[in-house]
This record gives structure tokens, C-alpha cells and sequence, in this order.
């Protein structure tokens, strides 16, 4: 069970890593948050203030509780310079061999009896677990973007994760205020084996001239009461990381329902992201 002292190192300071800490800090934990560099560590540090901010003036946080969640906030530049690791939750990049060579570092700041935890949306949790010595400690730990009001999160065992790791990171998510599911390690997981495929569909409807992408949004939200259509999420998302999900379960799941629409990847070509970069299937102000 997650105690008050116990330490969470989150690796990556960007989006999902600085969101993920917000939620620990106001859980009660202490939070060790690390990437490569000073700048970004501060930029995730900023994210952390601002998103504290913004619960005090909503009332949901009083100006005590916010200067004791930044109390309990360390930072750092490597993680092998942590020391005393209850729980590390990894959130960098969807790259493979990135993660990989992380977990071989957790493996060895991470205390005997912890859990090694990836926010991985697609890979599999039993590859990422086979680069580390002890493959019982790890899951998968996906949450929703943006983490502060998502309140999904997905646990996924990999073939070696343990009952005790499971029940512990569990209550860890629970602490957090987060609901989970669980699921089985295959290509996507639950949410993204069902949504990226939509995205991908709304991709392909606007290749074909069905509509365009104000029309087919519309229809999306106000046919099926969903709060964003799905081209104006895939730009939330990030083209880029809509492809590579994609990529990882037409390869991993071998169907060719899965198929990447070739106008989503031409769109990535051309630097075309979505809202990070400033275009993609709208534009959006600098």
C-alpha cells in the first residue's frame, strides 16, 4: 500500500510526467521528478506551480496544502542519482529502445520490493520488463491526458508482474484519485486498441471527401455526444503519436483493419502534429 513517506520518482518533466507528479504531490507523496536536462526539469516544474495555481483559485486546494505539495517536490537531472526509489512511474517519449535503457537504470535506484511502472500507451509491458533483472516488478501504468483531470487510469501486467506489484501500484492510482482498469498486455491496451482505430477511420473519411473536418467532427460530437471530434483529438494527441500507436498495433496485432490511413502519414511528413506544432488538420495560433 502507498504510505505517506513513500517516494515517487517520475521520470520525464514533460505533459504526462509533470501531470503525473501533480497528482502525487496533492496525494500526500514525495515526488522526485527527472529528465535530461535543467530546462526541462524546470519547465516541467513550471507546469507542476501552474497546475497547483490553478486548483487554489478554484478553491480545491488552500495556499498551505499548495506550499506542502511544493515542499515535498524534488528534482533532478539523471536518474541514477536517486536514492531511496519506492515507486518509479516513466514517462518520456513512446520509444522502445529509450525505455528500455531507463528500466535498466531504475533497476538500480529502485529499493528491493519496489515497482518500476511505465506510462507507455501502446508497448508492450512484457518487452519493456525483460530489459530489467527483476521483470515481477513491473507494469504498466497509462494515464490520460491531461492527468490532473483524467480520472482513468489503465494497469496492464506484463507476462511476469506480480500479484503484490499489481495490488500495490493499484493503490497507488487509487490514492491519487484515479479509477482503473485493468489489461491484458496486448498491442493498445483498452483505450487506444478502441480509439486509435476511430481517429485512424476519421483520418480516412477526410482522405475520401466524406466530409470535411468541420463536418465530420461535428457529426462525431453531436451524433455520438463525444466532447471532441476525433480530428480535433488526434491534433490534441499529437499526429506523430497517433501514427505510432497506430504503427504498433497494425505490427503487433498483424490486421489490416489497423492500417495507418496514408494521409495521417503524410501529414506527419510534413511536420504537420497538430496542435504542438501549430497545424495539423486545423490550425492553431502560435
Amino acid at each position: 500500500m502507498a504510505t505517506a513517506n513513500e517516494s515517487v520518482l517520475v521520470v520525464g518533466a514533460g505533459q504526462m510526467g509533470a501531470g503525473i507528479a501533480q497528482v502525487a504531490l496533492v496525494a500526500g507523496l514525495r515526488v522526485t521528478l527527472v529528465d535530461v536536462s535543467t530546462e526541462a526539469v524546470e519547465k516541467g516544474v513550471g507546469r507542476i506551480r501552474a497546475g497547483l495555481g490553478k486548483l487554489r483559485e478554484k478553491g480545491k486546494l488552500d495556499a498551505a496544502a499548495e506550499s506542502a505539495a511544493l515542499g515535498r517536490l524534488a528534482t533532478l537531472t539523471s536518474v541514477r542519482e536517486a536514492r531511496e526509489v519506492d515507486v518509479a512511474i516513466e514517462a518520456v517519449t513512446e520509444n522502445e529502445e529509450v525505455k528500455k535503457r531507463i528500466f535498466q537504470d531504475l533497476d538500480a535506484v529502485v529499493r528491493p520490493g519496489g515497482v518500476l511502472a511505465t506510462n507507455t500507451s501502446s508497448i508492450p509491458i512484457t518487452r519493456v520488463a525483460a530489459s530489467t533483472r527483476r521483470p515481477e516488478a513491473v507494469i504498466g501504468m497509462h494515464f490520460m491526458n491531461p492527468v490532473p483531470l483524467m480520472q482513468l487510469v489503465e494497469l496492464i501486467r506484463g507476462a511476469a508482474t506480480s500479484e503484490e506489484t499489481y495490488r500495490r501500484t493499484r493503490a497507488l492510482a487509487e490514492r491519487m484519485g484515479k479509477t482503473c482498469v485493468t489489461s491484458r498486455d496486448f498491442p493498445g491496451f483498452i483505450v487506444n486498441r478502441i480509439l486509435i482505430p476511430m481517429l485512424n477511420e476519421a483520418v480516412y473519411a477526410l482522405m475520401e471527401g466524406l466530409g470535411s473536418a468541420e463536418d465530420i467532427d461535428t457529426a462525431m460530437k453531436l451524433g455520438t455526444n463525444q466532447p471532441m471530434g476525433p480530428l480535433q483529438l488526434a491534433d490534441f494527441i499529437g499526429l506523430d503519436t497517433v501514427l505510432f500507436i497506430a504503427n504498433v498495433m497494425h505490427e503487433g496485432l498483424g490486421d489490416p483493419k489497423y492500417r495507418p490511413c496514408p494521409l495521417l502519414r503524410q501529414y506527419v511528413d510534413a511536420g504537420w502534429l497538430g496542435r504542438k506544432s501549430g497545424r495539423g488538420f486545423y490550425t492553431y495560433p502560435k
